[in-house]
């Protein structure tokens, strides 16, 4: 079965599972290498190395988002000129993005690798928590023109079909950082900086393994020579902004929560929120895939006019994502000193007494979490940017930022209050956009369909209601 049928014939609920179960099984493969990172480096190394990963990985975040940025931002014209049958077109958007993101990997990488004394410094961190801060981010930048394009190579291999291929690249990629790791930290007994080195080293192998097939024109999206254009460069960043925006608007507000973080509860502080991180390591990659892998499907059948069909697969997206999002809430708070245990090496009575209430605070959000993720995934499928991008810097910067200032007398019980009123708030807001852009779209007429300049952003004209 090839992507157009599979996108537009199959039934929207096996369409999901055929979509989603692989997208889940590929990102808690990711969000297991991320947990065992957490607890090799916590577990062999120690609290300051441990610390000092979490200082960094803002940053390495940021590192990151720029490629996402395009994965992002192309997968969705990609997938309307697929769904308009104009495959020319959508070559050409993947053999520009693919230039891009390399690009900005060597750009950014050799910033970051300039810079990273200085922005760890700039947040508090000397002596050992400094040096190993700088390390670990180091090598992040070393590796970054062959790293970054891990991530859009995922989206690329969906909207081509190759889901089990994209699932496989994932796995493979999470069992070599963890077995990489393990060999580096536990047998080799090298220090931080080999943690971020098993990495990337996973990443470039995949990422380079999955370009093969695409050089050898065995799938859909072909390389062709690039043609560059102004309206395309502004259709994949207005598509790729929320994400983008989501990724250093989040890093911004965790750089912040770090600094205060240290003022107000030191090294345990940031160990603490670091446990918090990686609990939402794994809940957020699977509500991610059951959302993104359904994107390119929901881009098509947008680009294709099928308005009814695109609603159909969305319901799936948006009960699946409330059902991980309940269940990871009472699973945090029944469970709230597990993790903490994993991650530190032997927590004293205070450490965990801060971590359990950290986490309970922490996790009364998720009972709302997925009403504005399931919708910012919704809007950016197809291509309602401004919406998408209005939640995502919300839930990222706007509120939180907000919150440290009013919450601030409150220390750090205000901090672990943060994530939760802002879920919350974010929540209603997505209710709101939701609402009014389901009334926008029962007003337009049937004959004579809204196009998709809305919201001020570049708009797709091919869109139209032929469902």
């Amino acid at each position: 079965m090839n992507n157009k049928t599979l996108f537009s014939k199959t039934n929207p609920l096996k369409l999901f599972f055929i979509a989603a179960i692989p997208g889940v099984i590929g990102m808690l493969a990711s969000s297991l290498y991320q947990l065992m990172d957490g607890i090799m480096v916590g577990r062999i190394l120690g609290d300051t190395p441990f610390a000092a990963i979490n200082l960094a990985m803002p940053f390495v975040i940021i590192n990151f988002a720029i490629a996402d940025l395009i994965g992002v931002g192309s997968s969705v014209p990609i997938s309307h000129c697929l769904g308009r049958k104009e495959d020319d077109e959508a070559d050409n958007i993947f053999t520009c993005s693919v230039i891009m993101i390399v690009a900005a990997g060597i750009a950014l990488g050799a910033l970051l690798f300039a810079l990273a004394p200085s922005l760890l410094a700039l947040m508090g961190a000397e002596g050992l928590l400094l040096e190993y801060g700088v390390q670990y981010l180091r090598v992040y930048a070393l590796c970054s023109p062959v790293t970054t394009i891990i991530f859009a190579m995922d989206n690329y291999l969906r909207i081509c079909g190759v889901i089990k291929g994209s699932l496989v690249m994932n796995v493979v990629m999470s069992v070599l950082c963890i077995g990489l790791e393990f060999l580096f930290l536990f047998v080799f007994r090298w220090g931080v900086w080999a943690a971020a080195l098993a990495t990337c080293l996973s990443m470039s192998v995949c990422a380079l393994a999955a370009l093969i097939p695409f050089f050898a024109k065995k799938l859909q999206l072909k390389f062709c020579r690039p043609r560059f254009t102004v309206k395309m460069l502004k259709r994949i960043v207005a598509c790729g902004a929320p994400n983008f925006l989501n990724n250093i608007a989040a890093r911004i507000t965790s750089i912040f929560m770090n600094m205060l973080l240290l003022r107000f509860g030191g090294e345990t502080a940031v160990n603490v929120y670091g446990v918090l991180m990686y609990a939402d390591g794994i809940i957020q990659p699977i509500m991610y895939g059951s959302c993104d892998s359904l994107q390119p499907a929901i881009g098509f059948n947008w680009g294709a006019g099928d308005r009814k069909r695109v609603f159909s697969i969305e319901k799936c997206c948006f009960v699946a994502c409330t059902a991980v999002s309940v269940v990871s809430a009472i699973a945090m708070l029944c469970f709230p000193t597990v993790l903490a245990e994993l991650f530190l090496e032997g927590p004293d009575a205070a450490t965990l007494e801060m971590t359990t209430t950290a986490m309970r605070l922490f996790a009364i959000g998720y009972f709302v979490r997925w009403l504005s993720f399931a919708a910012q995934s919704f809007f950016l499928a197809i291509g309602k940017a401004v919406r998408a991008t209005t939640l995502s810097i919300c839930t990222a910067l706007v509120i939180p930022l907000i919150l440290i200032g009013a919450f601030y007398p409150l220390e750090l019980t205000g901090l672990w209050l943060n994530t939760p009123v802002t879920y919350f708030a974010v929540g209603i807001l997505a209710a709101v956009l939701l609402v009014l852009f389901a009334k926008k779209l029962r007003g337009s007429s049937p004959s004579e369909p809204p196009q998709t300049q809305t919201d001020g952003e570049e708009g797709d004209p091919s869109v139209s209601n032929r469902g």
